[in-house]
């Protein structure tokens, strides 16, 4: 559906909010509407209007109102070993990139004009709660090195940030040709030697039955999220889903409290050529199955996309980055459902030890086995 496009600029960074009780900052309190004091637990509702989430047209945006999108101005430090741009709370002189684990020079900030996110999903849980999902993940990690065990008991290596993310709905149309496969069983002859003797038999053996074939499939997305960020591994955000996009509330910077944003770094339209690649891998399963039989063989699709939206959102991730001789290891918690991925390193004299160790049990063994 189609949105305002009146221009609207908000001068911030992150939104600070003072208790009135103790004058200590508010800061979002995950699982909840509220902001609230860490200091003398002062709670303050968040209003949220009743607003429905309207998604914006793709095709006008691009090519009418792509200068008049509601945008909003923020700082940035850029990481100058990764390349990430995030948002600093007020008073910050020193931090580490929690994407990569790097000093930042904060006085390496930037302002930037982008793009005013529709919505946000808050973080349900809590440090507290995502740390026991680490530690519970970082667990069952065989081999580790003991520098990493140590993360088991720093909480606060976890920062809770929001990742920009692109949504696409589509109607699709796709012309197909291709090959179905049928399978059939028949019997051959062959001579084999037996006993020293030439001898006929016969076996039953499974052949394949090639026809052309060719159609059309229709198939309607929704919700066809892409990552904005290049700063995270895709293997592991795509692993972090699903997220429930159902509690999606409209956009307000008092959940960015006490949290941090990084701000997009593919645009609208280059992601909506990644959302048409995972849009194409379901299109292709679903000409699969229109084509039918034991196999199937697609020689060409030619898809056309109808009725293109899209809006952009903020999700949270818990991310914790971790240095290991010179390489970066990320490890990421889903902030709605407290799911884990990462990256891990191995340590190289443990695995030989274990070796060593099987060796000689295997030896003791048989030692006392003669």
């Amino acid at each position: 559906m189609e949105t305002s496009f009146n221009e609207e600029l908000l001068k911030t960074n992150q939104i600070e909010v003072t208790c009135k009780q103790c004058g200590a900052k508010l800061v979002y309190a995950p699982g909840t509407t509220k902001l609230k004091c860490e200091y003398c637990g002062t709670e303050n509702e968040i209003h949220i209007e009743p607003t429905i989430i309207e998604e914006m047209d793709y095709v006008q945006f691009i090519h009418k109102h792509r200068d008049t999108l509601p945008k909003h101005q923020i700082s940035t430090v850029r990481c100058n070993a990764c390349g990430a741009q995030t948002t600093l709370e007020n008073n910050v002189v020193s931090e580490l990139c929690p994407f990569c684990g790097s000093v930042l020079i904060v006085k390496n900030t930037e302002i930037q004009n982008v793009i005013k996110p529709w919505s946000i999903l808050p973080f349900k849980i809590d440090a507290k709660k995502a740390f026991e999902h680490f530690q519970k993940w970082l667990s069952k990690l065989w081999f580790a090195p003991n520098d990493l065990k140590k993360y088991a008991t720093q909480q606060k290596q976890l920062k809770g940030m929001y990742i920009p993310y692109w949504t696409y709905d589509s109607q699709t149309i796709t012309r197909y040709h291709g090959m179905r496969g049928d399978d059939y069983t028949t019997t051959e002859t062959y001579t084999t030697v037996q006993n020293g003797k030439t001898v006929t038999k016969t076996r039953t053996v499974v052949r394949t039955r090639w026809t052309p074939v060719s159609g059309t499939v229709y198939v309607n997305f929704d919700d066809v999220l892409v990552i904005a960020s290049k700063s995270l591994p895709l293997k592991y955000t795509n692993k972090l889903e699903p997220w429930n996009l159902h509690e999606l509330l409209p956009f307000d910077e008092k959940f960015l409290s006490g949290f941090r944003t990084e701000t997009y770094q593919i645009d609208v339209k280059e992601g909506f050529e990644i959302g048409k690649e995972k849009m194409n891998n379901i299109i292709r399963q679903a000409i699969r199955q229109d084509i039918g039989g034991d196999h199937q063989q697609i020689t060409s699709m030619n898809v056309q996309y109808n009725n293109i939206t899209f809006k952009h959102i903020l999700l949270p991730i818990w991310i914790s980055a971790y240095r290991y001789k010179k390489k970066v290891y990320r490890f990421l918690v889903n902030g709605q459902t407290g799911k884990v991925q990462g990256e891990r390193p191995y340590s190289w004299i443990k695995i030989m030890l274990a070796i060593l160790l099987t060796i000689a049990i295997i030896g003791i063994i048989v030692y006392f086995a003669k």
